[in-house]
C-alpha cells in the first residue's frame, strides 16, 4: 500500500527541521518480527529540540505514533497513516551514571542501561539486562522481568506533548500498573532518571548473569519474535494457560507459537503481520474456551489491515 506523499508540505511548514523526514518508508526492518507495511511519514528527529520543533509545527489532525527498537510491536500490513516517529540512539541514546542515579535517553537499550549501572556499581537495574527493548517502551509499559519492574527504580521521566511542550512526570505521576502506565498516550518520552543502590559489583554481575541465563535457556531469543505476547493474568502464567489449551507449536501461515516458550510468537520466515495477529487471536480464543480466562495483548499493534 502507498499513502499520499505529504512530506513536501510538511517540510515547507518546518524550514528549520534537522531530522530525516521520509515518505512511504517501510517499517518491517525496524521491528523484530520483520513484518508490516510503510509509514506514511517516518520522522527521525535529530534531538529533543528538533522533535519539539517538529511537533509544534505538525498539524494537529495528523496522527502520531512513536516506535523504538520494535521489539514488542506488530505493524500491520497496510502500514501506518500519519507520522511514525523513530527515536535514534544518536539523538536520544545517551546514558550517564552519577552517584546512585542513572539518566538515560529513551532510545537507549534497556540492556545498555543495566550495563552502565553495573559499571558504576549501581544495583537495582539488573532486571533491565533481560529486556530486549528501549527505555521509551519500558516507561510506557512499566517493563519488568526477573522480579523487577520499571516502577521500582524510576525517579522521573521527561517528555514532550503532542504540541511540543516539555513535561516531567514523577514516579507517582506515571500511574504505573502491571505492564502499563497511566500517562496520556500522546506523550513522547525523551529521557528517564533512575535511582538504584551502590552495591558490590560482583553481586551485580552475578545477578545479571542469572538474568541472561534465564533468557537464553527459557526464551526463543534467536528467532524473529516480539517477546512476551500476552500479559500474565492475576494468579496465572500466560504460557501455562496457552500450553494447557494445546497451542504449543500451533501455526497460522508463517507464524507459530514457540515450542520453547508458549507466550512467544515467532515468524518462521514468511509470516505476514496478519498471520501473527491472527495467531495471537486464535490463541486468545482457545485459552478463553479452555480456561475461561481472557488473555490481554502485551505486544503493541499499530496500523491498518492491507486493503
Amino acid at each position: 500500500m502507498t499513502f499520499s506523499d505529504i512530506s513536501a508540505d510538511l517540510k515547507s511548514q518546518m524550514p528549520d527541521l534537522r531530522g530525516r523526514l521520509l515518505a512511504n518508508e517501510t517499517l518491517a526492518p525496524f521491528t523484530w518480527f520483520r513484518v508490516g507495511g510503510p509509514a506514511q511519514i517516518l520522522f527521525t528527529p535529530a534531538d529533543e529540540d528538533d522533535l519539539a520543533y517538529f511537533l509544534s509545527k505538525l498539524p494537529s489532525e495528523i496522527p502520531v505514533y512513536t516506535v523504538g527498537v520494535g521489539s514488542n510491536l506488530i505493524v500491520r500490513d497496510g502500514g501506518v497513516p500519519g507520522v511514525v516517529i523513530r527515536l535514534s540512539p544518536r539523538g536520544f541514546g545517551g546514558i550517564k551514571a552519577d552517584g546512585d542515579v542513572v539518566r538515560a535517553g529513551t532510545a537507549a537499550l534497556d540492556k545498555r542501561v543495566a550495563e552502565a549501572a553495573a559499571a558504576a556499581t549501581i544495583g537495582g537495574l539488573e532486571f533491565y539486562f533481560g529486556i530486549p527493548g528501549s527505555i521509551g517502551g519500558a516507561l510506557r509499559m512499566n517493563a519488568g522481568a526477573n522480579g523487577g519492574e520499571t516502577k521500582d527504580v524510576l525517579v522521573e521521566a521527561r517528555g514532550l506533548t503532542r504540541s511540543g511542550e516539555r513535561v516531567t512526570f514523577s514516579n507517582a505521576d506515571m500511574k504505573f500498573v502491571y505492564r502499563n502506565s497511566g500517562v496520556d498516550t500522546s506523550i513522547i518520552f525523551t529521557s528517564a532518571l533512575y535511582r538504584g543502590q551502590i552495591t558490590d559489583p560482583e553481586k551485580i554481575r552475578a545477578r545479571m548473569a542469572e538474568v541472561q541465563n534465564h533468557r537464553e535457556t527459557a526464551q526463543p531469543i534467536r528467532e524473529k519474535t516480539g517477546g512476551s505476547t500476552f500479559k500474565n493474568p492475576p494468579g496465572h502464567s500466560s504460557w501455562k494457560l496457552i500450553d494447557a489449551a494445546g497451542m504449543r507449536g500451533f501455526r497460522v501461515g508463517g507464524a507459530q507459537v514457540s515450542e520453547m516458550h508458549c507466550n512467544f510468537l515467532i515468524n518462521t520466515g514468511d509470516a505476514t503481520a496478519r498471520d501473527i495477529e491472527m495467531l495471537g487471536e486464535t490463541v486468545r480464543a482457545r485459552v478463553k474456551e479452555n480456561s475461561g480466562i481472557e488473555l490481554q495483548w502485551e505486544i503493541k499493534r499499530i496500523g491498518i489491515e492491507r486493503a
